[in-house]
């Protein structure tokens, strides 16, 4: 258990020896939607509305993945401070009762998307037309959901255990794939956003198969053990406490995608949905490495956390807070300066590049902002502050980007615009609350650490 201790060291180097693979991970796991999205807005006379059609479906993706954290992001910070504890057969534990909710939840979600799918889409901002293409996307898309969660779920474990190499082979692997499939499904064999579906569950599936070898038989500390597949009562509460702040955060962004969706269909038609597609899409490549390196810190956030080594979490904090807020400036300006070439990256439809630009420098006003958020969130899940990471996702998205995308269009003849601007009035209230927040919660953990060893 004295392999990758991360309470000794550089533990700069620690947060990069995790973060720089995973960032990559993450980069590479988002091509499986983000190819599909590219190959699918250049379709020829179907690209706008295919992509109106697949954006109508991220509502639907976007539960599958928050189900997935709701377990994965529980059970890895556990397995991490159970490590920090030096228990390694408690930490075995709870990586096989992660696994066995991410089956049993994947089955259960699959085939409630199926029987439910038709008023869902309606409901999530389809119309009679970008119905037909999600519809077709989305039946295809399900297959693969045991096979998402699986992989996703429980790639975490490999990350938390210090093995980020190996993490991120295992998105390689699959995105590799992805991309090759994509263009031979879509437009050699001419299935257009069914083959889109269809490479997404096959480069699926053979990820979740390698994740699945690496931790029953590869060289992990921990090994996945049938024994240890089992619900056990104890573990599922601690797992879903701690994991229910990733999933109000993906559930939530559910929500908004509903909100807005429908929102900008009925003050802009389905071209402004369309629209939103693509910034949602280029936001979540700008924001990535920032993410990726806020991710990677958990686990020597919780394994420093459970060894007591409060100053080492204290550099962390202020180490990652530092990079994102720099690097996020610098995206920030290559988005106000080239807003066209970015959005042709996505689509290829003169229309909604024109009006799209405006709702672009819109939309990513004061993008920096969401490194506060970032850092706020993955040191309340990496030290195991379930209600506050709970609360600030929730408050963001729910109590702050959801009234405002209602109100804000009604307000001076804003219309779309008014749904584009609920999300930098968002960055700048609820990530500045979240992150002095965590600084009071820090401090207040730090004079608990100190009264407990003097006593």
């Amino acid at each position: 258990m004295n392999k990758n201790d991360f309470s000794k060291g550089n533990i700069y180097k620690h947060i990069a020896a995790i973060a720089v693979p995973m960032t990559i991970a993450l980069l590479v796991q988002m091509l499986y939607n983000i190819v599909d999205r590219i190959y699918i807005g250049h379709i020829p006379n179907t690209s706008s509305m295919a992509l109106t059609g697949l954006g109508v479906t991220f509502p639907v993706i976007t539960v599958i993945t928050a189900f997935t954290n709701l377990f994965a992001m529980g059970g890895a910070p556990l397995c991490s401070i159970a490590r920090g504890k030096n228990d390694p057969e408690y930490a075995e534990k709870i990586m096989g009762c992660t696994f066995f909710m991410l089956c049993i939840s994947s089955a259960a979600l699959m085939l409630f998307c199926y029987i439910f799918m038709k008023p869902m889409l309606y409901t999530f901002g389809a119309g009679n037309e970008s119905y037909l293409y999600a519809s077709e996307y989305l039946k295809i898309y399900l297959i693969g959901t045991p096979s998402f969660m699986i992989g996703t779920g429980m790639n975490g474990f490999i990350n938390s255990q210090g093995f980020a190499k190996e993490g991120m082979a295992t998105i390689l692997i699959g995105a590799v794939i992805n991309i090759i499939l994509d263009p031979i499904f879509i437009f050699l064999f001419k299935l257009g956003i069914s083959g889109a579906a269809a490479a997404t569950i096959i480069s699926q599936l053979i990820s979740s198969v390698w994740v699945v070898a690496f931790l029953t038989v590869g060289k992990t500390i921990l090994k996945l053990k049938k024994s240890n597949i089992t619900p056990n009562l104890k573990i599922i509460k601690r797992i879903v406490s701690l994991g229910m702040a990733g999933f109000v955060m993906q559930a939530s962004n559910g929500v908004v995608q509903v909100v807005c969706n429908t929102t900008l269909k009925s003050f802009g038609g389905d071209l402004y949905v369309g629209i939103m597609t693509v910034l949602n899409s280029v936001r979540e490549v700008a924001a990535l490495p920032i993410q990726g390196l806020a991710h990677g810190s958990q686990p020597v956030l919780g394994f420093n956390f459970g060894a007591g080594k409060f100053e080492r979490i204290k550099k962390a904090v202020g180490f990652i807070t530092v990079f994102g807020v720099v690097y996020m400036l610098f995206v920030w300006l290559i988005i106000f300066m080239f807003p066209q070439p970015i959005m042709k990256v996505f689509n290829s439809d003169p229309n909604l590049i024109s009006k799209g630009i405006p709702a672009m420098h819109i939309f990513f006003f004061g993008f920096f902002m969401m490194t506060f958020q970032f850092v706020g969130q993955s040191v309340f899940v990496g030290l195991g502050q379930s209600k506050q990471a709970i609360f600030f996702s929730m408050l963001r998205k729910i109590i702050i980007v959801v009234p405002l995308s209602l109100a804000l269009p009604y307000i001076g003849g804003l219309g779309v615009y008014g749904v584009f601007l609920a999300e930098p009035v968002s960055n700048f209230s609820g990530a500045v609350l979240c992150y002095i927040t965590m600084i009071f919660t820090l401090k207040k953990l730090f004079k608990e650490h100190k009264i407990k060893h003097k006593s």
